[in-house]
C-alpha cells in the first residue's frame, strides 16, 4: 500500500518556541521569509507585494522576520539533507608539480 504524503502540522522544537511570540499568520510569514531569500527581493519590494495581496506588513517587520526565522530554518533544513554522494574521485589534474613527471617529448 503506498503511503500518502501529508502536510506536517507539528513544528520543530526552535522553530515552535520562536514563532509563538509572534502575531502573524504563520503561512505569510513565511511566505515572506522565502520570497525574501529565494527571488533575493528588497524588502521594499516585499512589502509593497504583500499590499498588493491586500496584507500590511511593514518592511522592517519582514526584515525581523528574516533575522530570527532563517538561521532556524537553515539548521532544520540541514539536519535532513542528504549526502550528495558515497563515494568520490580526485582527478588527475590536482597534483603539484613535485609529483607530475615531466613530459615526454620526442
Amino acid at each position: 500500500m503506498k503511503k500518502i504524503a501529508r502536510p506536517r502540522t507539528a513544528l520543530a522544537a526552535g522553530i515552535a518556541k520562536v514563532l509563538k511570540r509572534l502575531h502573524y499568520p504563520l503561512d505569510v510569514m513565511l511566505l515572506c521569509v522565502r520570497w525574501y531569500v529565494a527571488y533575493s527581493l528588497s524588502l521594499r519590494d516585499l512589502e509593497e507585494m504583500m499590499a498588493a495581496r491586500a496584507i500590511g506588513v511593514d518592511h522592517s517587520t519582514a526584515h525581523r522576520w528574516v533575522i530570527k526565522l532563517v538561521p532556524l530554518l537553515e539548521k532544520t533544513f540541514r539536519k535532513h539533507k542528504r549526502p550528495v554522494g558515497k563515494s568520490w574521485r580526485m582527478d588527475e589534474t590536482y597534483s603539484t608539480p613535485s609529483q607530475r613527471s615531466p613530459p615526454a617529448w620526442g
